[in-house]
């Protein structure tokens, strides 16, 4: 009886140490997105020429082109993709609920958020600019903000950028969305929206008013991924230099933004590294 557990015991650690590294294979491929066969991906719907939903309930806009193309080079061919909207209050939690895979929606990439999100990227530098009424000849400067109502979207980091960063003395007004902040400014509610110019320039094409076109901060546009990652990082980060080097970068920062009068950066960024 002896002889046989002898003999039996190893067979059983050999069989238990068989089944292991499958297991481990297996977790590490659930959780990076360059094993899926699907994608969806959190977007904006309301921010013109960046992410906006169709009333079919489609949407389209540079950053869904950039997720498209990023998730083709993923292999995951567009007829694969489903778009979710995912406003920024909420971005940190659908990617760690699962919710969605991906998250490519004006996400600025900031110390705070890579301790919950790991981000590729950044797929684009834009930067911070502000957008007033057309007879709001006294703005010129962000240091014009000071006593002003200004849009603090929820989840949002722009209007820190303004009272915490720049120390001027704005006064914040919470609102859900940069539709109903521009809403808000064209109903007197607000004074000013200070926030991307790439986001700005979109809701400008159609609103009145002005872009006071005195930017101070680069926005670092990232590719949001579940925390640990590192695969989909990767290969996130190799889609995107692919992008801009294949000349797509250029065709849809013109096809989007070329009738802005925006400065256009159509160089590779510098991309902040997988954490």
């Amino acid at each position: 009886m002896r002889a046989t557990r002898a003999i039996a015991a190893p067979g059983a650690v050999i069989a238990a140490a068989a089944l292991l590294p499958a297991c481990g294979l297996g977790a590490e491929k659930e959780q990076s997105i360059v094993d899926k066969g699907s994608l969806v991906i959190g977007v904006k719907e309301d921010q013109p020429a960046l992410g906006v939903k169709r009333p079919d309930g489609t949407y389209e806009g540079f950053d869904v082109d950039v997720a498209t193309y990023v998730a083709g080079r993923l292999g995951v061919p567009k007829s694969r993709l489903t778009f979710r909207t995912t406003n920024s209050s909420v971005r940190e939690d659908a990617l760690a609920k699962g919710d969605v895979d991906m998250i490519v929606a004006t996400y600025s990439i900031t110390a705070k958020r890579k301790t919950k999100v790991t981000f590729g990227g950044p797929y684009y530098v834009a930067h911070q600019d502000t957008f007033v009424r057309a007879d709001a000849a006294a703005i010129r400067d962000v240091r014009d903000l000071k006593g002003k109502r200004i849009c603090e979207v929820k989840g949002s980091n722009s209007w820190r950028r303004v009272i915490e960063e720049r120390k001027v003395a704005a006064r914040p007004v919470t609102v859900d969305t940069y539709g109903a902040c521009m809403d808000a400014l064209a109903g007197g509610r607000l004074d000013a929206v200070s926030t991307d110019d790439l986001i700005l320039a979109g809701f400008a094409s159609g609103r009145p008013g002005r872009m006071i076109n005195a930017p101070f901060t680069d926005e670092k546009y990232g590719v949001g991924l579940k925390k640990g990652d590192l695969r989909g990082c990767e290969e996130v980060n190799r889609a995107i230099t692919d992008m801009y080097q294949d000349g797509t970068a250029q065709r849809l920062l013109n096809k989007w933004f070329g009738q802005s009068g925006l400065k256009l950066t159509t160089s590779v960024p510098q991309f902040e590294g997988c954490t």
